[in-house]
């Protein structure tokens, strides 16, 4: 048998990240109210994700297995958005994150990018108002200052208008990429002069556009691929993912409380 040998306590490094491990920690009363219950919640409070992030993916293939334009199959996955908020409402979910256009998606035509556009502010008009009805927030993750003026405004006008939603948090990352959003923070921190040696996790992350607000719990992504696409890649470090054929306009409100039971089935150590 091993003779064990007396050995010096564990140093441990004092910049080991507690972010990543540690559970997020409880929401900001003045960003979103948590603990609203739903009478049909599927799981306890503890099961239950505060923050769920959605890759939404599949719109373009959807229209064209069903003849239809590209610009078509984004409006059908509008409408999935307006049906997917009123039930994680009900299941009382405090922060939604979706994935709406990526930095990457400028390569797509600008009949197409344009298009998106439209979308978005025809959805920020149109929808407002059930919105602040429903006691939605939104919130903008990406570089706001690179889209047309007339997208930044309605996005200005959907900000203010639904500012004292205590419901649900939706947050919806258009024009954003992760890596981006990491640069962005690195800018900061640099411009705010931080010596070097005092950049932490904890300073990376009050610089992110998530600041804040607790990592996302759980990760879902729509179409059958599963991958990240530059979606939250510091945030989701301990995420929980779950991917899902189904492309983004057929997943409705049975494939959203699939995802959540098997996120409460899962056990979550963060390393312990």
């Amino acid at each position: 048998m091993a003779r064990l040998v007396a050995r010096t306590p564990l140093a441990r490094p004092t910049d080991a990240p507690p972010i990543a491990h540690a559970p997020s920690p409880p929401v900001a009363g003045d960003l979103i109210q948590s603990g609203v219950a739903a009478p049909d919640r599927l799981a306890s409070a503890e099961e239950t994700p505060r923050h769920v992030a959605i890759i939404m993916d599949g719109n373009r293939r959807w229209a064209r297995a069903h003849g239809f334009t590209e610009l078509e199959g984004h409006a059908a996955g509008v409408e999935t958005i307006r049906t997917l908020l009123k039930h994680a409402v009900r299941r009382g979910i405090p922060i939604l994150s979706l994935y709406a256009f990526s930095r990457e998606n400028w390569a797509r035509t600008d009949e197409e990018v344009s298009g998106l556009f439209g979308l978005l502010e025809s959805a920020i008009r149109d929808e407002t108002d059930e919105l602040r009805r429903q006691g939605v927030r939104i919130r903008l993750l990406g570089r706001l200052e690179e889209l047309p003026r007339e997208t930044q405004l309605s996005i200005d006008s959907g900000l203010s208008a639904t500012a004292q939603g205590q419901r649900l948090l939706l947050n919806i990352a258009f024009n954003y990429a992760g890596r981006t959003e990491i640069v962005d923070a690195v800018r900061r921190i640099v411009a705010s002069g931080i010596p070097a040696g005092e950049v932490d996790e904890r300073a990376i992350s009050d610089n992110l556009y998530t600041v804040g607000l607790p990592d996302p719990d759980l990760v879902i992504r729509t179409g059958g691929d599963q991958r990240m696409s530059n979606f939250l890649v510091w945030q989701a470090a301990y995420a929980e993912f779950y991917f899902c054929s189904k492309l983004w306009p057929d997943f409705d409100a049975g494939a959203f409380d699939a995802a959540l039971v098997d996120y409460a089935s899962r056990l979550r150590r963060f390393g312990r």
